[in-house]
């Protein structure tokens, strides 16, 4: 049940939980004058996955994929200069 909050027209300041479904208080429980709510920003909960930034974004593969795609492509680089070199003369 949310929380409203009023202030009569003494300006005493008060807070009451109320049903959605429930009538605005009329009058001030301390001193009976004529009431009216106050209204605020409220604060929100967002609960679950999907609100954040962090996801929406791709999930990363294992490290070990990567690892293995990184290690061949350092070798076959290494394989194509060593192919590539010209042999020197040593006349």
């Amino acid at each position: 049940m949310p929380t409203y909050e009023y202030q009569c027209e003494s300006d005493h300041q008060f807070e009451i939980v109320q049903s959605f479904s429930d009538k605005a208080l009329e009058s001030c429980p301390q001193c009976g004058k004529k009431v009216r709510k106050i209204y605020s920003n409220v604060g929100v909960v967002f609960k679950g996955s999907g609100f954040y930034k962090t996801d929406s974004q791709k999930k990363p593969t294992s490290t070990t994929k990567t690892e293995t795609k990184t290690e061949a492509k350092t070798e076959a680089k290494t394989e194509t200069k060593t192919e590539t070199k010209p042999a020197k003369n040593t006349d």
